[in-house]
């Protein structure tokens, strides 16, 4: 039994002598990136989930940049109990438009016709509305449809006060943003390809 504790002492000193080697002995925060800055935003997701993922994170950038605070910081702080400032939503909202409007400047917007069948997976139409938007053509769509246009009317058309409300943590910020704009989008590319019929 008295050899445990000196076990124990000789296994931490041999964890924090590779800690040592393996640079570690700094205790240097890490710091969180520049908001202004822009930086490459990719998704592991695909159709309109990758899109308004990316769409999210670089709203949020833009949103915490206006605040004056890091994405992380921001992020924190809507995930907490309790109302929302003006300043908070409106931020949220212009970062998201800033956030289309860059996208659509890159060239990282996909055409509308890209994400009809996405659309119209998770609609509920008439089988033969649905059959009849699906035969379109996808020069017919992207000609009528324009992908920042859908992005735009689905982030004015979205009641972010009532998507931050409530929140649990972190993870249920990103997951309820992600999942509201995602159905926005959704709704407002299907309300849209139901004129074009």
């Amino acid at each position: 039994m008295n050899g445990l504790p000196a076990f124990c002492l000789a296994l931490v000193g041999a964890v924090l002598t590779v800690q040592l080697v393996a640079g570690g002995g700094g205790l240097e925060p890490l710091h969180s990136a520049d908001p202004c800055a822009a930086r490459t935003v990719s998704s592991q997701a695909d159709g309109i989930d990758g899109l308004t993922e990316r769409l999210v994170l670089i709203g949020l950038d833009d949103a915490a940049c206006t605040l004056g605070v890091s994405r992380e910081a921001l992020t924190l702080e809507l995930a907490q109990p309790g109302p929302r400032t003006d300043a908070q939503v409106d931020a949220l909202h212009d970062g998201l438009l800033a956030a289309v409007q860059r996208m659509k400047d890159e060239g990282t917007l996909p055409p509308a016709s890209d994400l009809v069948d996405d659309a119209l997976d998770n609609a509920e139409l008439n089988p033969f509305l649905e059959a009849a938007i699906r035969a379109l053509p996808g020069a017919v769509v992207d000609a009528a449809l324009k992908t920042d246009d859908v992005l735009t009317r689905a982030i004015d058309d979205l009641d972010l006060r009532a998507v931050l409300a409530d929140l649990d943590d972190q993870d249920d910020l990103e997951r309820r943003v992600d999942a509201a704009v995602t159905q926005a989008v959704r709704d407002s590319l299907v309300a849209r390809l139901d004129d074009l019929i």
